[in-house]
């Protein structure tokens, strides 16, 4: 019954979960979770959540789901306030606690996204037509931002027990081993950081991407173990960069799919992330500059600086 609490609360109203690879349609995810819900969830274990907001809750994470994968950035801002007041409701609850885990950590992305809402000015109305979103920030502006707002940041706690015994596993993979900060910006370093889409452990890895570098993600979900994470991790970055040859194109396919990333490039006649960037998902267009951002605070080095492998 408490399964069913947490799984009522985040998959009940928002969605599936959603393979790195590939990005399904939202419509569809939203019937597929519909259909879920109807054939699984038990009615006594929502009475549970009298004291809870349920709603508030289950409509903020599909915002941030619809929000995370639309193009403009400046639009998550607007759930600023919201996600801030959820947090301590899901921190109440055990089987809510990984959630309260992930949303935290993305409290970056809504900070940034409204500052950029609050100093990009919006465009001229044209009279007899619709008014015209603001634009979204420019790749060299979001790495202005995020080197400013990292810049004072302390080593997190979590992170202490984490990176030396990760690092090898990274170099053992061929992968430079700066990019264990990657958990940083997934997860915080805690293990418990479980996303709405499904997304679990130190590096939010899909249950899909899990399972095609041999994790086990159903009974002991073998992405709470960091070195098993670390493994599949460092291996799906592998692969991503032999693919892309470019560490800013392989994180933006790492977090929105490389599905995603290569079809832009085509359509878009590119070859580089700074070319595609205002076209990728918002939560994308953040997530690599936060990256670079991270480690040029944590190693003192650019991610254009990284080797191949």
């Amino acid at each position: 019954m408490r399964t069913y609490l947490a799984l009522a609360l985040l998959i009940a109203g928002t969605s599936i979960a959603l393979p790195q690879e590939a990005q399904l349609d939202l419509d569809e995810l939203a019937r597929s979770a519909e259909q879920w819900a109807k054939e699984n969830l038990d009615e006594d274990a929502l009475r549970v959540l009298q004291n809870v907001d349920r709603d508030r809750v289950k409509r903020l994470l599909a915002d941030l789901q619809k929000q995370f994968q639309a193009e403009y950035v400046v639009d998550l801002g607007a759930l600023k306030e919201t996600a801030k007041a959820v947090v301590p409701l899901l921190e109440q609850y055990e089987e809510t606690l990984p959630y309260a885990v992930w949303l935290k950590t993305r409290l970056d992305y809504l900070d940034v996204a409204e500052r950029f809402r609050t100093t990009i000015p919006s465009p001229k109305i044209v009279p007899g037509e619709p008014p015209k979103p603001r634009p979204n920030p420019t790749p060299e502006k979001e790495r202005e931002i995020w080197i400013e707002k990292m810049a004072q940041r302390p080593w997190p706690e979590r992170a202490k027990p984490y990176v030396s015994r990760l690092k090898p596993i990274f170099v053992a993979q061929k992968v430079p081993p700066e990019l264990v900060w990657i958990a940083e910006v997934e997860s915080s370093f805690d293990p418990r950081a479980r996303s709405p889409a499904g997304a679990a452990g130190l590096f939010q890895l899909t249950p899909d991407t899990a399972k095609r570098y041999g994790l086990r993600v159903s009974l002991f979900d073998q992405r709470l173990k960091a070195e098993k994470s670390a493994e599949a991790a460092a291996k799906y970055l592998r692969y991503l960069h032999g693919h892309f040859k470019d560490w800013r194109l392989a994180l933006a396919a790492y977090n929105s799919g490389e599905g995603t990333v290569q079809n832009l490039l085509k359509k878009r006649k590119a070859h580089t992330f700074d070319a595609i960037s205002t076209h990728l998902p918002a939560e994308t267009q953040l997530y690599v500059p936060k990256v670079e951002a991270t480690l040029l605070r944590r190693e003192g080095v650019r991610l254009s600086n990284l080797p191949s492998g």
